[in-house]
């Protein structure tokens, strides 16, 4: 496999072994047709079994590879690749973010300011107070991320809604999911960006 088809050392891929799925597993080194990873030894697959491992394919997509374990080493598996990969087209894989205010604005409403939970370039899952939304309603949604203002027309997917009671009556705390109608491709790379971004600090804050 071509140097820039493979995951960069010191990067996280998944791996599926036996079923399960591990979403964050470390590279360690990764040359030609072998991958040496990093993962807690309780998650670590025997040797001669396969396993599938998948990485961010530019522009846009992850690479799905199988394997067979070679060795392993403690906490670290060799794994040598069989077969070619395969590209999997995926324009809601990035999802993270959280924390960052959002604006809905609806024809004969106030507009209202939230916060957003998590999102992807595809949707966005975020908390209101006092608003009033249902499936199907439509909308504009307009995310400050880091720096950058992306909007996008909206439908809401799914709505929840909940008032405090205790100790005194409080305001309407509603949950919403709402999916991106507009696919502006320009727009969909600042917020997969900015994901990717936050996610390597969040990485490096942990270490």
């Amino acid at each position: 496999m071509s140097a820039d088809m493979l995951p960069p050392d010191g990067s996280y891929i998944e791996m599926t072994s036996y079923g399960e799925t591990l979403p964050e597993v470390r590279v360690v080194h990764a040359s030609g047709t072998v991958i040496t990873l990093s993962l807690a030894r309780a998650h670590v697959p025997p040797e001669h079994s396969t396993v599938e491992l998948r990485w961010a394919a530019a522009p846009r997509g992850r690479y799905a590879q199988e394997g067979h374990v070679a060795a392993v080493d403690g906490n670290r598996v060799e794994i040598h690749f069989t077969g070619e990969p395969l590209v999997l087209q995926s324009r809601s894989f990035v999802r993270g973010g959280g924390g960052e205010p959002i604006v809905m604005s609806r024809d004969d409403h106030e507009d209202a300011t939230g916060t957003v939970h998590d999102m992807s370039e595809r949707a966005v899952r975020a908390h209101f107070t006092d608003v009033h939304v249902k499936p199907g309603d439509e909308m504009t949604l307009r995310i400050n991320v880091g720096g950058e203002l992306v909007a996008f027309p909206a439908t809401v997917l799914k709505a929840s809604s909940m008032r405090q009671q205790v100790p005194v009556r409080g305001p309407l705390s509603v949950e919403m999911v709402a999916l991106f109608d507009d696919q502006d491709e320009g727009q969909a790379k600042i917020i997969r960006r900015y994901i990717m971004q936050h996610q390597l600090l969040s990485r490096r804050r942990g270490l």
